[in-house]
């Protein structure tokens, strides 16, 4: 993971679209199927996760995957609405897409995801760029919207399930270098922070079946992988009962009423020794000390947590609806430390130039920043979003520039704890997950760390296995090292 993300209409640092996980596409299979599938994806972890759910659905239909578009059948695009910039990258390529069906008329194209929740039959409609819409928890629909729009009727499903969380598709692994793997562990979210469009886009909360979880987990190790990270947009507060949840229970041998998210990583950690186990993302609101003192407990469970703080300030925070003061996150950040130990790596998000936001309230940001000492962090400017409650309750006040400027002051603290962060490793040694081949030099071997740092080191050795590294240098991004 590089040392920072930030917005990419500032930055060179943001142009790292792939490896800062913005946007994936489809791989050619190995299969021989005639039809075949081409697929982009934007936007969190948990729209990734979603792309190979949707896979396995339509290859349950006799579809392959394809990297080209222009060799495709269907073309679906998997969509981001936290930004303004990400919806009109989005535009950008769909334009593209009805060049290709221009010159074959027969390819069906497709928005996915919460652009789609967001925007619904205008897409469809009133602009006319797509075939079908399908929101978050239709995608069990998409085979039979498919074959509409093949025989000529537009399809749209934008349905927000209460019970969805497609427990039982077993994902098509993507882009994947066959040692680390997602797994999504619940839909939805429930927190309304004004400024996100993703209670609106994704629905309620729910919690998928542990069980099913720790199988997928089970499946995943025996096929190679080594490392599993557990998604969910606040993970913090996944639960599950079977009363609930109207499921068999867990183990029939035990009486387990309610499973929280401590006791689900102890039961992926249980798994084997050799699977990581991390997860994304943590609310300051809900992680307990009870998830701290587990991670403490299973050394599988990597010393790495991304808590996002937004904003340094406890009366922005307020206005976000975020329901935690900046003594609270502090708190929570002391916790980290005193349990796990410093060396537990802690990332964050943080938005510059939220509504009224004051330049006193801006350097408690710094402030916090300095506090924390995060090894990296996602950072961006306020980008008012249609429909959130920021857009109906306050007024975007701050001007651009005042917005990028204070940005870059963000980001610059950043850079600067980064390399502070990242030299207190050299000299250290650290157990790494091999994950292949320097995306920089071929010559190289990339791994990463408990704390999810990525070291680079010179070596011959098999991805998947875990080696030692001796860190001997670093820059603010990554850490270098030579085998021990």
């Amino acid at each position: 993971m590089q040392g920072l993300i930030a917005d990419i209409d500032l930055l060179e640092e943001g142009k790292q679209q792939e490896e800062s996980c913005e946007f994936k596409t489809t791989i050619d299979d190995d299969s021989k199927s005639k039809r075949k599938l081409y697929i982009e994806s934007y936007g969190c972890q948990m729209n990734f996760s979603d792309s190979e759910i949707v896979t396995s659905i339509l290859k349950k239909e006799g579809f392959g995957t394809t990297s080209s578009p222009e060799h495709a059948d269907v073309i679906l695009i998997n969509t981001c609405s936290i930004r303004e910039k990400a919806e009109q990258t989005v535009r950008n390529r769909l334009n593209f897409f009805n060049g290709v069906k221009k010159k074959n008329r027969d390819v069906t194209v497709g928005v996915l995801g919460c652009m789609a929740e967001r925007l619904k039959s205008k897409l469809l409609e009133e602009e006319k760029i797509v075939d079908l819409v399908l929101g978050p928890d239709a995608y069990r629909d998409l085979p039979k919207l498919v074959k509409q729009a093949e025989e000529g009727q537009k399809g749209i499903n934008t349905f927000l399930s209460r019970e969805e969380t497609y427990a039982d598709i077993s994902p098509v692994r993507l882009n994947s270098n066959g040692v680390s793997a997602f797994i999504s562990i619940m839909r939805g979210c429930d927190n309304m922070c004004s400024f996100c469009v993703v209670p609106f886009t994704r629905g309620r909360e729910r919690s998928r079946d542990p069980q099913s979880i720790v199988n997928e987990a089970i499946e995943l190790f025996k096929n190679g992988y080594r490392e599993v990270t557990l998604l969910g947009q606040n993970v913090d507060s996944y639960k599950w009962s079977a009363e609930e949840n109207n499921k068999a229970r867990l183990n029939k041998k035990e009486d387990v009423d309610i499973v929280t998210f401590a006791n689900l990583i102890e039961m992926v950690a249980q798994i084997d020794p050799d699977l990581r186990v991390r997860f994304s993302t943590s609310h300051p609101k809900d992680i307990t000390d009870d998830v701290l003192h587990t991670m403490k407990k299973y050394e599988n469970i990597c010393n790495y947590i991304h808590l996002p703080a937004q904003s340094g300030n406890s009366r922005v925070l307020e206005l976000m609806n975020r329901t935690y003061s900046r003594e609270w996150y502090i708190d929570r950040v002391d916790a980290i430390r005193d349990i796990i130990g410093d060396e537990c790596g802690i990332s964050s998000d943080m938005i510059a130039g939220f509504c009224s936001e004051t330049e006193e309230e801006h350097k408690e940001t710094i402030s916090l920043m300095d506090y924390v000492k995060y090894d990296f962090s996602y950072m961006f400017f306020y980008s008012e979003r249609p429909g959130t409650l920021a857009a109906k309750k306050y007024e975007d006040d701050i001007p651009l520039e005042t917005k990028k400027r204070r940005l870059q002051e963000i980001i610059d603290k950043q850079q600067k704890i980064s390399l502070e962060r990242n030299k207190l490793d050299v000299g250290k040694n650290f157990k790494v997950l091999v994950e292949g081949t320097s995306k920089r030099s071929k010559a190289k071997m990339q791994g990463r760390n408990s704390a999810n740092k990525v070291i680079i080191f010179d070596a011959d050795v098999p991805k998947g296995t875990y080696v030692n590294v001796k860190v001997t240098d670093c820059t603010a991004a990554t850490l270098f090292g030579e085998l021990v």
